[in-house]
């Protein structure tokens, strides 16, 4: 599912308009990333935390040369599930 499909699908749960759940969707991911560039954790109860991640600079090497070249340190983003998404996930189709 892409974007546009999610915007789809929220549009025909929320009975709404695409325009509008464009908007949500859109500022939603903004508050998250403007979050995480604060340093921030972003918790959604139940389903999981957000939070931000610094990998550390270390030699890497160009596959087509073999020549060691410096991966430098970036941030990155985390995701850990939460207890019932996991639980919803990994329910049993016998149950």
């Amino acid at each position: 599912m892409n974007k546009h499909d999610l915007i789809k699908e929220l549009s025909s749960r929320l009975n709404t308009t695409q325009q509008e759940c464009t908007s949500h969707l859109n500022t939603l991911l903004d508050i998250l990333s403007d979050e995480l560039e604060k340093k921030n954790s972003l918790v959604l109860q139940g389903f999981g935390t957000f939070h931000l991640w610094v990998q550390t600079a270390r030699p890497g090497r160009n596959p087509k040369t073999g020549e060691t070249v410096p991966i430098l340190t970036r941030n990155s983003v985390k995701f850990k599930a939460g207890k019932n998404l996991l639980k919803k996930l990994n329910k049993r189709v016998d149950q």
